[in-house]
Protein backbone atom coordinates (compact mmCIF):
# COMPACT_ATOMS: atom_id res chain seq x y z
CA UNK A 1 0.00 0.00 0.00
CA UNK A 2 3.05 2.29 -0.19
CA UNK A 3 1.73 4.08 -3.27
CA UNK A 4 -1.68 4.50 -1.63
CA UNK A 5 -0.24 6.07 1.52
CA UNK A 6 1.84 8.45 -0.57
CA UNK A 7 -1.49 9.94 -1.68
CA UNK A 8 -2.90 10.28 1.84
CA UNK A 9 -2.65 13.97 2.81
CA UNK A 10 -0.86 15.21 5.90
CA UNK A 11 -2.03 16.99 9.01
CA UNK A 12 0.26 19.08 11.18
CA UNK A 13 -0.24 18.59 14.90
CA UNK A 14 1.35 20.58 17.69
CA UNK A 15 4.46 18.80 18.89
CA UNK A 16 4.37 17.32 22.38
CA UNK A 17 8.01 16.32 22.40
CA UNK A 18 9.82 17.40 25.60
CA UNK A 19 12.27 19.71 23.80
CA UNK A 20 9.72 21.17 21.35
CA UNK A 21 8.97 24.86 21.15
CA UNK A 22 5.40 26.06 21.60
CA UNK A 23 5.11 26.72 17.88
CA UNK A 24 6.60 23.41 16.69
CA UNK A 25 4.40 21.08 14.61
CA UNK A 26 4.77 17.46 13.54
CA UNK A 27 3.29 16.32 10.20
CA UNK A 28 1.43 13.00 10.27
CA UNK A 29 -0.72 11.15 7.75
CA UNK A 30 -4.43 11.95 8.02
CA UNK A 31 -5.75 8.41 8.40
CA UNK A 32 -9.31 9.73 8.57
CA UNK A 33 -8.98 10.13 4.81
CA UNK A 34 -9.86 6.80 3.24
CA UNK A 35 -9.91 5.66 -0.36
CA UNK A 36 -13.35 4.45 -1.36
CA UNK A 37 -15.47 3.73 -4.39
CA UNK A 38 -18.28 6.09 -5.30
CA UNK A 39 -21.65 4.86 -4.09
CA UNK A 40 -23.09 4.72 -7.62
CA UNK A 41 -20.23 2.41 -8.64
CA UNK A 42 -20.20 0.36 -5.43
CA UNK A 43 -23.90 -0.46 -5.80
CA UNK A 44 -23.74 -1.45 -9.49
CA UNK A 45 -22.55 -5.02 -10.15
CA UNK A 46 -21.94 -4.16 -13.82
CA UNK A 47 -18.68 -2.48 -12.75
CA UNK A 48 -17.37 -5.65 -11.12
CA UNK A 49 -16.39 -9.21 -11.92
CA UNK A 50 -16.32 -12.18 -9.57
CA UNK A 51 -12.93 -13.43 -8.43
CA UNK A 52 -11.73 -16.25 -6.19
CA UNK A 53 -8.67 -15.67 -4.02
CA UNK A 54 -6.17 -18.48 -4.58
CA UNK A 55 -3.99 -20.13 -1.94
CA UNK A 56 -2.27 -17.68 0.39
CA UNK A 57 -2.70 -14.66 -1.88
CA UNK A 58 -2.78 -11.30 -0.12
CA UNK A 59 -4.65 -8.26 -1.48
CA UNK A 60 -1.44 -7.00 -3.14
CA UNK A 61 -0.99 -10.37 -4.88
CA UNK A 62 -4.54 -10.17 -6.21
CA UNK A 63 -4.00 -6.58 -7.38
CA UNK A 64 -0.88 -7.62 -9.27
CA UNK A 65 -2.64 -10.56 -10.93
CA UNK A 66 -5.65 -8.48 -11.93
CA UNK A 67 -4.19 -5.02 -12.62
CA UNK A 68 -0.47 -5.80 -12.90
CA UNK A 69 0.01 -3.31 -10.06
CA UNK A 70 0.35 -4.53 -6.47
CA UNK A 71 -0.08 -0.97 -5.13
CA UNK A 72 -3.79 -1.19 -6.03
CA UNK A 73 -4.39 -3.55 -3.10
CA UNK A 74 -6.43 -0.75 -1.49
CA UNK A 75 -8.85 -0.98 -4.44
CA UNK A 76 -9.27 -4.73 -3.98
CA UNK A 77 -10.16 -4.09 -0.33
CA UNK A 78 -12.44 -1.13 -1.08
CA UNK A 79 -14.38 -3.11 -3.69
CA UNK A 80 -15.26 -5.64 -0.99
CA UNK A 81 -15.66 -3.20 1.90
CA UNK A 82 -12.85 -4.96 3.76
CA UNK A 83 -11.57 -2.94 6.71
CA UNK A 84 -9.80 -5.60 8.78
CA UNK A 85 -7.85 -8.15 6.74
CA UNK A 86 -7.30 -10.25 9.87
CA UNK A 87 -10.99 -11.13 10.06
CA UNK A 88 -12.34 -10.29 6.60
CA UNK A 89 -9.68 -11.79 4.29
CA UNK A 90 -8.91 -15.50 3.89
CA UNK A 91 -6.24 -16.74 6.28
CA UNK A 92 -3.07 -18.34 5.00
CA UNK A 93 -2.96 -22.11 5.42
CA UNK A 94 -0.52 -21.78 8.33
CA UNK A 95 -2.71 -19.16 10.04
CA UNK A 96 -5.82 -21.24 9.39
CA UNK A 97 -4.36 -24.43 10.87
CA UNK A 98 -3.24 -22.55 13.98
CA UNK A 99 -6.60 -20.79 14.26
CA UNK A 100 -8.46 -24.13 14.27
CA UNK A 101 -6.25 -25.57 17.00
CA UNK A 102 -6.47 -22.40 19.10
CA UNK A 103 -10.27 -22.32 18.81
CA UNK A 104 -11.12 -26.01 19.22
CA UNK A 105 -8.14 -27.35 21.16
CA UNK A 106 -7.65 -30.74 19.49
CA UNK A 107 -7.99 -32.30 16.06
CA UNK A 108 -10.75 -34.52 17.45
CA UNK A 109 -12.83 -31.51 18.46
CA UNK A 110 -12.23 -29.87 15.11
CA UNK A 111 -14.13 -32.78 13.56
CA UNK A 112 -16.99 -32.80 16.07
CA UNK A 113 -20.52 -31.79 15.04
CA UNK A 114 -21.07 -28.07 14.77
CA UNK A 115 -24.69 -28.22 13.56
CA UNK A 116 -27.05 -29.93 11.15
CA UNK A 117 -28.46 -28.39 8.02
CA UNK A 118 -30.75 -29.27 5.15
CA UNK A 119 -29.76 -30.51 1.75
CA UNK A 120 -31.94 -29.50 -1.17
CA UNK A 121 -35.05 -31.64 -1.56
CA UNK A 122 -37.14 -31.58 -4.73
CA UNK A 123 -40.44 -33.28 -5.48
CA UNK A 124 -41.18 -35.48 -8.47
CA UNK A 125 -41.80 -32.43 -10.65
CA UNK A 126 -38.37 -31.03 -9.78
CA UNK A 127 -39.83 -28.25 -7.61
CA UNK A 128 -37.79 -27.35 -4.51
CA UNK A 129 -39.60 -28.47 -1.35
CA UNK A 130 -36.74 -27.81 1.09
CA UNK A 131 -33.90 -25.40 0.24
CA UNK A 132 -30.36 -26.27 1.25
CA UNK A 133 -28.47 -24.63 4.09
CA UNK A 134 -31.20 -24.28 6.75
CA UNK A 135 -30.09 -25.11 10.27
CA UNK A 136 -32.26 -27.88 11.67
CA UNK A 137 -32.33 -30.62 14.31
CA UNK A 138 -30.51 -33.88 13.62
CA UNK A 139 -33.85 -35.72 13.24
CA UNK A 140 -35.45 -33.17 10.92
CA UNK A 141 -37.90 -34.58 8.41
CA UNK A 142 -40.38 -33.21 5.91
CA UNK A 143 -43.62 -34.77 4.72
CA UNK A 144 -45.36 -33.49 1.62
CA UNK A 145 -47.88 -34.62 -0.96
CA UNK A 146 -46.19 -35.41 -4.23
CA UNK A 147 -48.84 -35.65 -6.92
CA UNK A 148 -46.20 -36.81 -9.39
CA UNK A 149 -45.40 -39.85 -7.25
CA UNK A 150 -49.01 -40.15 -6.18
CA UNK A 151 -49.05 -39.74 -2.42
CA UNK A 152 -47.49 -38.52 0.81
CA UNK A 153 -43.73 -38.66 0.93
CA UNK A 154 -41.49 -38.33 3.99
CA UNK A 155 -37.86 -37.37 3.52
CA UNK A 156 -34.93 -36.68 5.84
CA UNK A 157 -32.92 -34.06 3.94
CA UNK A 158 -30.29 -33.50 6.64
CA UNK A 159 -26.52 -33.48 6.67
CA UNK A 160 -23.96 -33.14 9.45
CA UNK A 161 -21.74 -30.07 9.46
CA UNK A 162 -18.56 -30.48 11.50
CA UNK A 163 -16.59 -27.66 13.05
CA UNK A 164 -14.11 -28.09 10.22
CA UNK A 165 -16.86 -27.90 7.58
CA UNK A 166 -18.22 -24.75 9.20
CA UNK A 167 -14.85 -22.98 9.30
CA UNK A 168 -14.13 -24.05 5.73
CA UNK A 169 -17.39 -22.46 4.56
CA UNK A 170 -16.37 -19.17 6.20
CA UNK A 171 -12.97 -19.32 4.51
CA UNK A 172 -14.64 -20.02 1.19
CA UNK A 173 -16.96 -17.03 1.55
CA UNK A 174 -13.95 -14.79 2.14
CA UNK A 175 -12.27 -16.20 -0.97
CA UNK A 176 -15.18 -15.21 -3.20
CA UNK A 177 -14.74 -11.51 -3.81
CA UNK A 178 -15.55 -8.86 -6.40
CA UNK A 179 -12.98 -7.01 -8.49
CA UNK A 180 -13.51 -3.64 -10.17
CA UNK A 181 -13.15 -4.18 -13.91
CA UNK A 182 -9.86 -2.78 -15.21
CA UNK A 183 -11.53 -0.42 -17.69
CA UNK A 184 -12.99 1.53 -14.76
CA UNK A 185 -9.63 2.08 -13.08
CA UNK A 186 -9.28 5.70 -14.30
CA UNK A 187 -12.56 6.59 -12.56
CA UNK A 188 -11.43 5.01 -9.27
CA UNK A 189 -8.02 6.71 -9.41
CA UNK A 190 -9.53 10.11 -10.22
CA UNK A 191 -11.93 9.70 -7.30
CA UNK A 192 -9.03 8.77 -5.00
CA UNK A 193 -7.18 11.90 -6.04
CA UNK A 194 -10.27 14.00 -5.28
CA UNK A 195 -10.84 12.35 -1.89
CA UNK A 196 -7.23 12.87 -0.83
CA UNK A 197 -7.08 16.53 -1.88
CA UNK A 198 -7.83 19.24 0.69
CA UNK A 199 -10.12 21.99 -0.55
CA UNK A 200 -9.65 25.66 0.19
CA UNK A 201 -12.08 27.31 2.57
CA UNK A 202 -11.00 25.94 5.95
CA UNK A 203 -8.94 27.89 8.47
CA UNK A 204 -6.79 24.76 8.77
CA UNK A 205 -6.05 24.65 5.02
CA UNK A 206 -2.40 25.08 4.11
CA UNK A 207 -1.95 23.25 0.79
CA UNK A 208 -3.86 20.60 -1.13
CA UNK A 209 -1.94 17.97 0.84
CA UNK A 210 -1.51 19.68 4.21
CA UNK A 211 -3.73 21.04 6.96
CA UNK A 212 -2.59 22.50 10.25
CA UNK A 213 -4.37 21.86 13.54
CA UNK A 214 -5.11 24.70 15.94
CA UNK A 215 -2.26 25.27 18.37
CA UNK A 216 -3.96 24.39 21.67
CA UNK A 217 -0.70 24.93 23.55
CA UNK A 218 -1.22 28.66 23.12
CA UNK A 219 -4.28 28.39 25.37
CA UNK A 220 -2.78 26.13 28.04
Amino acid sequence: MSNYFSKVPNFEYVSRLPDANISDYIPVKNLFKKGALREDIFQDLAFFTKYQVQGDDRPDNVAFKVYNDSSLDWLVLAANNVVNTKTEWPMTQLEYDQYLLDKYGTYEKINEVHHYETVEQRNGRNVIVVPKGLRVASNYSVTYFDDYDGGLVTKYPVKTVTNYDYEESLQEKRRNIFILKARYLPIALDDLEDIMTYKKGSSQYKTESMKTADNIRLFE
